[in-house]
């Protein structure tokens, strides 16, 4: 299947440590395309992709509707700096951000909070990667 991603975020997704079987947190997924292709290279794995806004979330649902029925890919309306893990939901080994203004550096107060919620939704050896390097950075999270 042809990929519908552009070749900027094509080379995100190439540049992410994915395993098989990995659960990756994807903040600020828009219309899902990244997720949908993150999804596609964990095999077993599991993508979970939030987005602030309820159009962006709807058009991923839209879009995505093998990968939701697979159990590859879930989607949730939120926030980064609103979101916890559900009560029954494992951590997640790896988190990326693409134009996220709470992690790029746009909302300082917000990336605190987002920090804080991140570093409790990841494993002790979760990684969270956000664009801006060459073509990520990856952000250390305080232990």
């Amino acid at each position: 299947m042809a990929s519908d991603l552009s070749p900027r975020l094509l080379a995100i997704v190439d540049a992410l440590p994915l395993r098989q079987g990995m659960r990756v947190l994807e903040i600020g997924c828009g219309p899902g395309a990244a997720a949908r292709e993150i999804a596609r290279r964990l095999g077993d794995g599991h993508v979970l992709a939030i987005d602030r806004s309820a159009k962006a979330i709807a058009q991923a649902r839209a879009a995505s509707h093998a990968e939701l029925a697979a159990g590859r890919l879930s989607l949730r309306q939120v926030a980064i700096e609103d979101f916890e893990l559900e009560a029954d939901e494992r951590h997640f080994d790896m988190a990326i951000a693409v134009r996220v203004g709470a992690l790029d550096g746009r909302h300082p107060e917000a990336g605190k909070i987002a920090l804080q919620r991140l570093g409790a939704a990841l494993t002790a050896q979760g990684r969270l990667f956000i664009d801006g390097g060459d073509p990520l950075c990856e952000i250390v999270l305080d232990g």
